[in-house]
């Protein structure tokens, strides 16, 4: 069986529920040759899962889902392969944690609107340190009874139909490519099914981005196929992976099954090296 890698997993420094070491073991159970811990806007769990990857033998990506902003609305980028020392660089994400913080509490004011009886402070014990996100308020609405589950959260309070016009404070998606690329990394357009017509993909194209993650559980075959192929033809990097969060109700239980080849994460390894080179001689 060809090596295979899951390029797109949460742990428990951002909405998932596996320890960034139990992400490791994980993927070795599921004999894949390479892990990227892609955690909403952190790449601490790269250093706590760096010493138990090694001992296993697998490969661990440097990685980060970097959330930004896309005509007044939410996108997220994947980063891969940056220098995880680069002060600059962790700075921002200094930075992204506080302006989470102030979109829930945003958030939270338009659920408070509808008659639901929900606090920051709850929400805030509930992310317990991790990056706290609307996964974290769906499971406060749970435990308080204004919801069955996670996913009647959102369908109740917390699409984005519901939540309607929010305040946008991460950083626009052109700066964020850039500043990426600029630290050597390279920087993907996630799951682009979920979020962006064709000719909003376009516009990331045009904004200089290094791939597509064509391959994600909300990509059926014959989409997975077409980004493939635009991909290729537009000389951009091919990812993929699981998405997973830790359960059903709360992400994407594919860890396996939903990976990429490992051909693939040559192919941007090499296209990070190169940069790196760029970067150090200018």
């Amino acid at each position: 069986m060809l090596p295979k890698a899951d390029l797109h997993i949460h742990t428990q420094c951002s909405d998932g529920r596996l320890t960034p070491v139990e992400a490791v073991e994980m993927a070795h159970q599921k004999k894949l040759c390479a892990l990227s811990i892609t955690d909403h806007d952190t790449f601490e769990g790269y250093f706590l899962a760096s010493q138990r990857a090694e001992e296993l033998g697998i490969e661990l990506v440097p990685g980060v889902e970097i959330t930004a902003s896309f005509k007044n609305r939410e996108c997220h980028l994947l980063a891969y392969g940056f220098d995880v020392e680069q002060e600059e660089f962790k700075l921002f994400f200094t930075q992204q944690k506080i302006t989470r913080r102030q979109r829930i509490k945003g958030i939270i004011e338009k659920v408070k609107a509808k008659g639901v009886d929900v606090e920051y402070d709850e929400v805030w014990a509930e992310a317990n340190g991790a990056n706290i996100g609307r996964p974290h308020l769906a499971k406060v609405l749970v435990q308080k009874g204004y919801a069955r589950n996670k996913k009647d959260a959102f369908i109740r309070y917390l699409s984005s139909k519901n939540l309607g016009t929010l305040d946008q404070y991460y950083p626009p998606f052109d700066e964020v490519i850039q500043m990426v690329k600029r630290f050597g990394g390279a920087c993907v357009l996630a799951h682009p099914s979920r979020w962006f017509s064709e000719d909003e993909i376009e516009q990331f194209i045009e904004a200089g981005i290094d791939g597509i993650e064509c391959i994600h559980p909300s990509h059926p075959y014959k989409l997975q196929k077409k980004y493939a192929e635009l991909c290729e033809s537009r000389g951009l990097l091919i990812t993929g992976g699981s998405d997973y969060h830790g359960k059903k109700d709360v992400g994407y239980s594919h860890v396996g099954v939903i990976t990429v080849a490992e051909k693939h994460l040559i192919k941007m390894k090499r296209m990070i090296e190169r940069r790196k080179k760029l970067t150090i001689s200018s």
